[in-house]
């Protein structure tokens, strides 16, 4: 590989000759390389998107040259639109301000622009990663700002439609299933009768209050600590900078991002992020339970409960012929428990603000982000993968329901509970029915029996409910 020699505050270093950033990243590069995870695109593209700005804002201002800020505006855009994705290499576990990335960025950009300009990759001149590109900012309130419009960005743009989909195709189920009955279950044990249409309903509302959680971290995200440079006082900054670059950050994403109202808070804390990642872990737990709902209801083929169908995507065993997976279910319930585990290293990332400034900031960023892009994701498999593909076996939910000793429970008004714990105990025993042993102890006249049991459970005509 061919090097080229750059100089920073710390002497001079080998950058690599391809490379758009300089000797600053190289050096992060080389000493704080551990796990080879770095930041997702995401979030990349709303750094991009602040330097775009803040160029546009720093010209209009009166603070930089016209045709660098164009160069730098041209750069950034390149960012924004992942042509220069392979130079963004700083690991993700750094210094917890996440400066050497912020630096990353800015040598990238300059590089590039200095190339629209002069031919040549790289480099402080003309455009300088610090002077210019940097101009107006500091990593610790261009980093928050970035969790925050990648954020609240990827959950307009992926997340809530992916929920949205999700909830109509769970909607379109508990119609379609909305005169099918079946056996309830509490505890495990069989209860009294539900329609398969009930129980999807439930599991649509989960999801739309789960939209309604999720909405609601807007109003947090949308503040942006840019404008408080180092600690939150705004120190080498315009008055007018940050209000302008939100401005222009706000219209391009259609998001209603706005300056932070107090810019120690929005710098020293990242309750906003704690709070989104709650909520994402609150969709994560129903997900659990809709899944896990799903795979059980379908478990069999013939053994298990067998309620409904669900679509067959692949085969399941590699030592069992013809066995078919929940995979769908199953993959959604790994991401779940993944979401759930980003929250815990969130929390406890959110706790290291120490003084003016957290310091896990490049953690929280990878967490977060991942969380609301697995979500998504998963979430989107669910419903058109599985869900939407969802079928009742109506014999089966009838057979269920008739075998069930919870319907002693429709005859406790006619002969009190304990006649009707007695049938169920003798039902037990006697591997028969709770219709067969009400019909033989003739507690009740047989067309009393049979107009009780008929209204709990239905005809016995699978296809014919009442």
């Amino acid at each position: 590989m061919k090097y080229r020699e750059e100089q920073d505050s710390m002497g001079k270093v080998r950058v690599p000759q391809n490379a758009y950033y300089g000797a600053q990243t190289q050096r992060a590069v080389e000493n704080f390389t551990i796990s080879g995870i770095t930041f997702p695109p995401p979030f990349i593209k709303a750094l991009g998107r602040i330097k775009k700005h803040a160029a546009r804002v720093n010209v209009e201002l009166e603070l930089m040259n016209s045709q660098i800020a164009q160069a730098v505006i041209a750069a950034a855009e390149d960012v924004v639109a992942g042509n220069l994705d392979d130079q963004f290499v700083v690991d993700i576990f750094q210094t917890g301000s996440g400066t050497s990335t912020n630096m990353n960025v800015n040598e990238v950009i300059a590089g590039r622009a200095n190339e629209i300009l002069t031919g040549k990759r790289g480099g402080k001149s003309p455009v300088h990663p610090n002077d210019h590109v940097n101009l107006g900012q500091s990593s610790n309130d261009v980093i928050p700002s970035g969790i925050h419009i990648a954020a609240l960005h990827e959950i307009r743009s992926h997340l809530l439609p992916s929920m949205k989909l999700l909830q109509m195709e769970l909607k379109a189920k508990s119609e379609a299933f909305k005169e099918i009955k079946k056996i309830g279950r509490t505890h495990l044990q069989d209860a009294v009768p539900v329609m398969l249409g009930d129980e999807f309903s439930g599991y649509a509302r989960q999801v739309e209050l789960g939209i309604n959680r999720i909405k609601r971290t807007e109003i947090h995200l949308s503040e942006l600590a840019l404008g408080g440079t180092a600690v939150g006082t705004g120190l080498n900054t315009h008055p007018d900078f940050a209000r302008k670059v939100i401005a222009g950050i706000a219209e391009e994403l259609d998001c209603p991002f706005k300056e932070a109202e107090n810019h120690f808070e929005s710098q020293a804390a990242r309750d906003a992020a704690v709070e989104t990642s709650g909520a994402l872990k609150t969709f994560a737990v129903s997900l659990t339970k809709i899944a896990n709902d799903i795979r059980w209801l379908a478990s069999g083929p013939r053994c298990g409960l067998g309620e409904i169908g669900i679509p067959a995507l692949q085969p399941g065993s590699s030592i069992m012929p013809g066995k078919i997976n929940p995979v769908i279910p199953e993959a959604v319930l790994q991401v779940a428990a993944q979401v759930i585990g980003n929250d815990t290293a969130i929390t406890v990332s959110g706790q290291a603000g120490n003084f003016e400034l957290n310091v896990m900031l490049p953690v929280i960023t990878l967490n977060l982000l991942q969380s609301i892009d697995l979500l998504w994701k998963a979430v989107t498999a669910l419903a058109e993968k599985c869900v939407r593909g969802i079928s009742a076996n109506r014999e089966k939910c009838f057979e269920n329901l008739e075998q069930s000793l919870a319907l002693a429970t429709a005859l406790v008004p006619a002969i009190g509970y304990d006649r009707a714990a007695s049938l169920a105990k003798k039902a037990y025993d006697t591997g028969k029915t709770v219709r067969e042993i009400a019909l033989q102890s003739q507690l009740l006249p047989k067309d009393e029996v049979t107009r009780i049991l008929d209204r709990i459970v239905g005809s016995k005509d699978p296809s014919g409910y009442s």
